[in-house]
């Protein structure tokens, strides 16, 4: 049995999930209709885990036999637990992700609760520069682009919620074979400005992973 394999963003889906079966059980009167979303629910929540052993799926299946706001609250506290942190970082392992910058502004890494974190994200108003950290096979992948203020709220690229977002750009290492030697290209789209709500926001990794991947090169 591993007690932590919870992943921020699978937190985030469940809580989301959970969600809709509350609201279900405060509108809906129809039990079979009842039932559907709560087989639905349970379905879309166990299919982030085909791994699972039977300890862990017993925990998920516990979303169907909640009843009441405060089965609810305990659940989410319960499945807190056991979230796996984001691998421990330090300051200079971020400034080895980003050698070119002599003077990087760094996060402030004591203050994160590491338990919802998919990626650090953090900002320097100084140089308009947003940057980004995420974990993948063992290792840290470091991102950095310019970000412009857009003083307005819209959906977010990464976690698709309505927030307050900036426009990010970032340029891609990836070259075609014949390129010329002063080859660019940038990748941009809108992000959230405040990392912790796109975290707390992120629900699937594909389009974080697939842009990291993209500006890397993989």
């Amino acid at each position: 049995m591993t007690p932590f394999f919870i992943r921020n963003e699978q937190y985030n889906f469940i809580k989301k999930q959970a969600a809709i079966l509350e609201q279900a059980q405060r509108s809906v009167h129809d039990l079979k209709v009842l039932e559907s979303v709560t087989y639905s629910v349970h379905t879309k929540i166990e299919g982030l885990f085909p791994q699972a052993d039977e300890e862990q799926r017993s925990l998920l299946q516990e979303v169907t036999t909640l009843a009441t706001s405060d089965d609810f609250v305990r659940y989410a506290k319960k499945l807190e637990a056991r979230l796996v942190v984001f691998p421990a970082i330090t300051e200079r392992q971020i400034e080895k992700l980003f050698p070119k910058n002599k003077k990087l502004k760094l996060p402030d890494l004591k203050a994160l609760d590491y338990r919802f974190v998919t990626y650090l994200h953090w900002i320097d108003v100084a140089t308009s520069k947003l940057y980004m950290v995420y974990h993948a096979n063992g290792q840290f992948i470091g991102v950095e682009g310019k970000y412009t203020p857009t003083h307005k709220k819209g959906f977010c690229f990464l976690c698709s919620r309505y927030e307050e977002i900036v426009f990010f750009s970032a340029v891609t290492r990836k070259r075609p074979a014949q390129a010329s030697p002063d080859y660019y290209k940038a990748i941009g789209n809108y992000v959230c400005m405040n990392g912790e709500a796109c975290n707390a926001n992120l629900t699937d990794v594909t389009i974080l992973e697939r842009f990291v991947n993209e500006v890397n090169g993989s």
